[in-house]
């Protein structure tokens, strides 16, 4: 519970802080990149402070001149800091619409490219992965959790199709990730954030013109997702 409450904390405190400095600057400029690798930085620190290291395997698939969709399993609130805190290319992600509402915040995700999203609203969440796919065009990458929720268990969760067709749509390589160990340092439904590694798998970018369907891509990502976790799932 402490450890959860200085990462918190510790985050709130050093983003107020930069926020002050690179909010006016973004707003000014329009230029993101200091505001979005400063956030990045403050997360790794944050993490590292609370006992949280983060080892990366497969990088060396990655083409960082290229565009992918990240599609990773979900076991844990520290799987996002610890993808996309560590990923050495600038991602979009689908956040909660309301986060958006809020004054200043909700215009630097704007213009960070993030994408709005309402899930229990079918033609809202239609929308958002249309959106998501035109942040794909622009150049950016996405970092997506194609189960939709945490697992309980470990086990993957079936995946929603919404990614997928973003995929297909676009074009965009998709790059299975297998995260393992956040769920024992972070538990769903615990508050008490426990020390450890957290290790981040990439396995090789598929591509989805090399599949009849949606439903075979998907399971060649589920497959590499899976191959990386303890039983196999």
């Amino acid at each position: 519970m402490l450890r959860s409450l200085i990462l918190l904390v510790f985050w709130a405190t050093t983003s107020s802080l930069a926020a002050l400095v690179l909010f006016p600057y973004t707003l000014i400029t329009g230029d993101i990149d200091m505001l979005y690798w400063s956030a990045l930085k403050i997360v790794r620190a944050g993490l590292k402070l609370v006992g949280v290291r983060v080892q990366q395997v497969g990088l060396e698939h990655l083409d960082l001149a290229c565009s992918y969709i990240y599609m990773c399993n979900h076991v844990s609130n520290l799987d996002p800091p610890a993808v996309i805190g560590w990923l050495p290319q600038r991602t979009s992600v689908m956040a909660k619409r309301s986060l958006f509402r809020i004054p200043v915040l909700g215009r630097a995700m704007r213009m960070a490219s993030l994408v709005p999203i309402e899930r229990r609203n079918k033609e809202a969440a239609i929308a958002s992965v249309r959106a998501a796919a035109d942040v794909l065009r622009s150049g950016l990458s996405m970092v997506v959790y194609p189960e939709g929720t945490r697992s309980p268990d470990g086990r993957l969760l079936p995946f929603k199709k919404g990614p997928f067709y973003m995929a297909s749509e676009t074009g965009a390589r998709i790059v299975p990730v297998t995260v393992l160990n956040t769920e024992k340092m972070l538990p769903k439904g615990s508050v008490r954030l426990r020390p450890g590694t957290a290790t981040i798998v990439f396995h090789p970018p598929v591509s989805p013109v090399d599949f009849s369907g949606r439903e075979e891509l998907m399971e060649a990502v589920r497959g590499a997702i899976a191959s990386a976790l303890p039983d196999r799932v």
